[in-house]
């Protein structure tokens, strides 16, 4: 079977058992506070999992796009040095919420194993957890003995809590699980030595391929259990181990998933996987690493500086740096790639396709950055190595190797490699505690601690905010939370009006009232698809009930914005092509964010008639028409537009303004006439085939036109209010031109008068001709004079040594001609020494150097010393 196949095989063998089969979520998370990147196949299903949501299948299957490189899953590091870890990886799942439960699991997970699959159930394992005297559990006896139907007890293993117990995190479901592993040994290998031997054992050959979770219990904060409402199944069957197993091969990259874009890896560097270790350790790395960009850059993560992009950032350069280290690559390659990934995976995951003409130019221009960053690493590490040298020292810092990675982001394993090939070595000591010192930075940062969920009454959320901003209410449930030495508290509403941030929109803010008490409400964050409204203080009665009341001045910025970035997403389209899409956006009460894709810098005249376009839909008043339960396949024949990357449900919230038609789940103004206008500020580029517009509404933009008035009535007092301020300005900086150029030819002259006097005041020093310069003079015209006395003395011992000060501050000078810089004499060295007399630094060249410093007092040491090192 290939690999399509068997992806197909497992969805329609969980069709026919009643799994309702569901596309892949993206791989990047954006509305969840705790994940950058899907990790696990249950990711998508938490909000139900946690009784947030409700159930609408109670059977789910699908195949899911995971990213595991930080965190707890930390994989990076080893992918490509062996066979089996992965950044971006297939989940295969099925899931039952609160219907079928262990016995229903392990029968189907045996069956398609066994019945479809056709693998020998000689080789097969079952793990069951084996207890835990800290938490009270006994062995999980239900599911050996459900696992005994099917294999000998000599396959049936106890696992530890490491292995055998999941917990989706401190706290929250957890419970116990079964491993299915397989042992795909040779029958000598076997003979020698019994595979439940090897069982989690790190063998490469002996494997989990599945993993069947139990969710039996809650963690609550205080370490204890208590048993869920509602119990779960959650397995998950890693598809690319799964491959290798059906097609026999010792290696995940042996398998089709992976040798079709080894070989055109191979075909642009020149090269054949499998002659050579080091060699396959890069193609591994690029072959997995080009999967991982590609499908981030479809859900709409862009490589960058922060959060889910530096991690993308990150791999992208990782695979830069295998190719431009191992298989000689100086130029941008993986974009390359693309069309490759396309015929790979595109059938399966039909947005590769749709999105490859942004996929391509994004990769290209990340590519070419670093490797520009690469040649100015190479350049700071040379002057590191000749510097080292110059002392004497075979052994570069820790710390600096450190702020190569760290500021300029050259790779420690390319730095390692450089230093080795020219005798070098770092001070490992030193690069693991600065290393350890920002880790440590960054967990302080980033520690929060949950306190337990108090449960003040059972019920769930309704939202009312696209209706209603003050309601009364009731509070389900709180907790407490600390971050930063800060205590605040999540609040859950009965009934709530205020939005929660999501989609770009910022979360609303306001209070609970109670009579004349009010509590404020600083912002509003969706976890776990539940509306938390954070405060950081709690009424002394929570059992009352109070009014919601959202601050509906700030609401109406927001929505103004929102609905904006609607307005100017159809305008961009009119303008520029249907080519346009929305990449991103950002909607705060100040301002709008709007991300694009265009491949080129938008013009001025087309900016105009962007903002023009935009002004004029709003002065039409178009009256929102909204719907708010419309089946995704009837807003698509709409023609709302839905933007990648995000995970749409089957009934979807349609938003129209006239012929601006969207899928949004934001708030919006009720028409279009109480934007007021739209005025854009900005337009730069984000990456490679993405702009971004950002701009004001509303009162913001009647302020920014004030702003702008303002200027202009003050430029025009500036010129004697001419009534052609453009012919006046012109008119001036021409004039200034002028007085420049004879300012600078004056300059000219002065210097060269300045040389002549020093050569005339020159006196004997030894067999040097010597100017002593003392008192106030302008370093400016030492910096000038220097270079024309060079063409001077070309055959004469000439030199010039200057402690002076100007407008208070000391300055220390040396020149000295071409013969004795060749007798040994350096400029630079005797300024570094001197300088530490004023309380300065600087240098220079061989043949010239100043230095500046703060104390005028030490200028008559620093001459004795420059003249003493002269002598």
């Amino acid at each position: 079977m290939k690999a399509n196949e068997i992806r197909k095989s497992f969805l329609d063998f969980m069709a026919s058992k009643g799994h309702q089969i569901v596309p892949s979520a993206p791989m990047v998370i954006k509305d969840d506070p705790t994940l950058m990147f899907t990790n696990a196949g249950m990711n998508p299903w938490k909000g139900i999992i946690l009784g947030n949501d409700p159930i609408k299948y109670a059977r789910v299957a699908d195949s899911q796009k995971c990213l595991r490189v930080s965190g707890k899953h930390n994989d990076l590091e080893e992918v490509g040095h062996d066979t089996y870890h992965h950044t971006m990886f297939e989940m295969l799942g099925n899931w039952s919420f609160g219907d079928y439960f262990k016995q229903g699991a392990i029968d189907f997970a045996w069956e398609y194993i066994v019945d479809v699959l056709k693998i020998d159930p000689k080789n097969l394992y079952a793990t069951v957890f084996e207890g835990s005297n800290d938490d009270g559990l006994d062995r999980d006896n239900e599911a050996a003995s459900l696992w005994a139907k099917h294999l000998p007890a000599d396959h049936i293993l106890n696992g530890n809590k490491h292995d055998n117990f999941w917990e989706m995190g401190d706290t929250g479901p957890c419970g116990p699980c079964s491993e299915i592993h397989v042992d795909s040994r040779s029958d000598e290998e076997k003979a020698k030595l019994p595979g439940r031997e090897l069982v989690n054992k790190d063998h490469p050959q002996v494997i989990e391929i599945w993993n069947i979770v139990f969710m039996q219990f809650n963690r609550k904060a205080d370490g204890s259990l208590e048993p869920l409402s509602m119990k779960v199944i959650d397995t998950g069957m890693g598809f690319e181990r799964l491959v290798r197993t059906i097609q026999c091969k010792t290696s995940n990259y042996d398998t089709d998933v992976f040798q079709p874009m080894l070989g055109k890896i191979g075909e642009l560097c020149h090269c054949e996987y499998g002659k050579d270790e080091k060699t396959d350790v890069a193609m591994r790395v690029i072959a997995d690493h080009i999967r991982t960009i590609a499908f981030a850059i479809t859900d709409g993560q862009l490589p960058s500086n922060e959060k889910a992009g530096y991690v993308i950032r990150r791999i992208l350069r990782r695979a830069v740096r295998y190719g431009y280290t191992f298989l000689g690559m100086r130029e941008a390659f993986l974009y390359k790639l693309v069309p490759q990934l396309i015929i790979d995976l595109g059938e399966a995951y039909p947005e590769l396709v749709k999105q490859e003409s942004q996929i391509t130019p994004v990769i290209k221009s990340e590519e070419e950055a670093f490797l520009r960053t690469l040649d100015k690493g190479i350049t700071l590490l040379d002057k590191l190595m000749a510097d080292a040298n110059q002392a004497g020292k075979t052994e570069i810092s820790g710390v600096d190797v450190f702020t190569l990675k760290d500021t300029y982001g050259f790779p420690l394993d390319l730095t390692e490699l450089i230093l080795r090939e020219k005798g070098f070595t770092t001070n490992e000591e030193e690069y693991n505690k600065a290393l350890e010192h920002q880790k440590e930075m960054g967990r302080s940062a980033n520690k929060q601690d949950l306190g337990d969920w108090n449960i003040v009454r059972e019920g769930d959320t309704e939202f009312v905010g696209y209706d209603e901003l003050e309601v009364e209410t009731e509070i389900l449930r709180y907790r407490q939370v600390s971050q930063k030495g800060k205590s605040f508290y999540q609040v859950v509403l009965s009934k709530t009006p205020f939005y929660a941030e999501m989609g770009g929109e910022v979360g609303d803010t306001g209070h609970l009232r109670l009579n004349d008490l009010r509590f404020t409400i600083l912002d509003t964050k969706r976890e776990n698809g539940l509306p938390v409204h954070i405060m950081t203080e709690l009424p002394s009665d929570v059992n009352a009930t109070f009014v919601a009341s959202v601050d509906a001045e700030r609401r109406q910025a927001i929505a103004c914005n929102h609905s904006a970035t609607h307005i100017i997403h159809y305008a961009l389209r009119q303008v520029l092509g249907e080519h346009v899409e929305q990449k991103g956006s950002f909607v705060s009460p100040d301002s709008l964010r709007f991300d694009f894709s265009h491949f080129q810098k938008v013009s001025p005249e087309e900016l105009r008639k962007v903002e023009i376009l935009a002004n004029q839909l709003i002065r039409y008043d178009l009256h929102l028409e909204e719907s708010r339960h419309t089946p995704i396949a009837k807003a698509r024949e709409m023609g709302a537009m839905a933007l990648f990357g995000e995970k749409y449900g089957d009934d979807v919230r349609v938003i129209k303004y006239g012929p601006s038609i969207e899928l949004c789940g934001g708030c919006h103004v009720s028409s279009t006439g109480r934007i007021g206008s739209v005025r854009i500020v900005l337009e730069t580029s984000v990456a490679a085939g993405i702009r971004r517009i950002e701009a004001v509404t509303a009162a913001k933009a009647d302020e920014l036109y004030y702003t702008i008035q303002d200027m202009h009535a003050g430029l025009k007092s500036l010129f004697n209010n001419a009534p052609d301020l453009a012919g006046a300005i012109r008119k001036s900086i021409e004039e200034n031109a002028g007085l420049k150029k004879q300012i600078e030819q004056f300059m000219a002259e002065k210097v060269e008068l300045f040389r002549d006097d020093l050569i005339r005041r020159a006196e004997d020093f030894g067999d040097v001709k010597l100017v002593r310069l003392q008192g106030d003079v302008n370093p400016d015209m030492l910096r000038g004079a220097f270079p024309l006395l060079r063409g001077k003395f070309t055959d004469v011992k000439f030199a010039v040594v200057a402690a002076t000060q100007h407008e208070g501050k000391p300055t220390i000078a040396v020149f000295l001609s071409q013969p004795l810089v060749d007798a040994g004499k350096n400029a630079g060295s005797m300024i570094k020494s001197a300088a530490k007399l004023i309380q300065g630094g600087g240098g220079g060249q061989p043949w010239m150097a100043t230095a500046g410093g703060r104390d005028v007092n030490g200028l008559t040491a620093a001459l004795d010393d420059l003249l003493a090192a002269l002598k």
